[in-house]
């Protein structure tokens, strides 16, 4: 057994994958990663970016599709084309696990962020074009996202909300996945089971921005000083902390007689999954937002280097809830301090956001430059 494999069997966190490239697809590396233990695969806008932009994988189904696509409908059945694949190599473990695992994830175009009526018929296409029991179509959970959550949910169909911030924004997104279930049963639906969601919550994201703000205050206090000393020692904690509180509000809300009457029609948890869990600060532990966040019903979904590492020397332990005062406490200490976690999460959505949408532009634009080389014969 591996560490990943552990990680699921002891603990019933789900390893999934966060990279889909071609060359994982053609050279079997992809079902050598699911061997090791790995239960999904998630990919953005920049995954797809970095991957048709960098690899010579893409470049003979591109300049067929010239034939008769133009270069963002080419774009599009790339991504479709990777998608399907990977779908085929998770179909096994999906069926195996009686639908708990076995996902990919496909993310609408980032344009369509503040577009509730655009997200929704781009999700409801993406659902039909695939049409797999497997795919989780990514939903950014903006302000105009979360109504499209729940349409998307009350029509029958599995969503992974991404971009989650804050506990705030994190509460408006159980909300929906609970409304969406109850107009399903609304609707006449009696077996719910078939309908899947993960809640993408972004962690490493969250310790950058707040250790830079921390940086700043402390920038600003006399050095030396009490105060000083509390704002450096405040940083690399927040992420955790707030992780580990959304825990706690998803033992909540997946709890008590409004769940239970889903539940027994069959209904689904809505599993918390752990994204950004890279470490971006190289002077904190390498799995800092692995082995922090382990506990039942989540998912954490790790790129390769953090896949390494958890194989390499990662700790199978229960810690995700293991002192939730303490988490708490954190984030009163940053409040004290003068960080506004609200406005943290708002500067994070707006980045992020924006970030996919200048990963696709960009691409975009590199495939337009590649396809007029490729009229022209250079």
């Amino acid at each position: 057994m591996t560490a990943l494999q552990d990680l699921y069997h002891q603990q019933g966190q789900s390893p999934w994958l966060d990279n889909l490239r071609r060359d994982y697809l053609t050279s079997g590396r992809l079902q050598q990663l699911v061997d090791q233990g790995i239960r999904g695969v998630t990919s953005n806008p920049t995954i797809f970016a970095k991957a048709i932009s960098g690899e010579r994988d893409y470049d003979e189904q591109f300049s067929a599709l010239l034939r008769d696509h133009g270069v963002e409908d080419a774009y599009w059945e790339m991504v479709v084309t990777d998608i399907t694949d990977a779908l085929a190599v998770l179909a096994p473990l999906h069926a195996a696990s009686d639908g708990v695992d076995g996902y990919v994830s496909v993310e609408v175009a980032p344009s369509l962020a503040h577009d509730a009526a655009g997200t929704v018929a781009a999700a409801r296409h993406l659902h039909q074009r695939i049409d797999a029991p497997n795919l989780f179509v990514k939903i950014p959970a903006t302000a105009e996202g979360i109504p499209a959550i729940r349409t998307m949910i009350g029509e029958g169909r599995s969503i992974n909300v991404t971009l989650i911030f804050s506990l705030e924004r994190y509460q408006q997104v159980m909300e929906a996945y609970l409304g969406g279930l109850e107009d399903l049963v609304a609707a006449g639906a009696g077996d719910l089971s078939a309908v899947r969601s993960v809640a993408s919550f972004f962690v490493s994201r969250v310790d950058t921005e707040v250790d830079r703000r921390l940086e700043r205050l402390a920038g600003e206090a006399e050095a030396g000083s009490a105060r000083h000393r509390q704002l450096l020692q405040a940083r690399g904690a927040a992420a955790v902390a707030q992780a580990q509180q959304a825990y706690q509000r998803f033992v909540a809300a997946f709890s008590g007689p409004r769940w239970e009457a889903l539940a027994t029609r069959g209904a689904k948890v809505q599993r918390p999954l752990w994204a950004s869990t890279s470490t971006k600060n190289p002077a904190y532990p390498d799995l800092l937002y692995v082995d922090s966040l382990i506990g039942p019903d989540t998912v954490n979904t790790m790129p390769d280097s953090t896949i390494d590492a958890f194989l390499d020397h990662g700790t199978v332990a229960r810690t995700v809830d293991a002192d939730p005062a303490a988490s708490e406490a954190v984030l009163a200490g940053l409040a004290e301090l003068g960080v506004d976690m609200a406005d943290v999460a708002q500067t994070l959505e707006d980045e992020g956001v924006a970030g996919f949408a200048k990963s696709f532009d960009e691409l975009i634009q590199s495939l337009s430059d590649k396809a007029n080389a490729l009229s022209t014969g250079r």
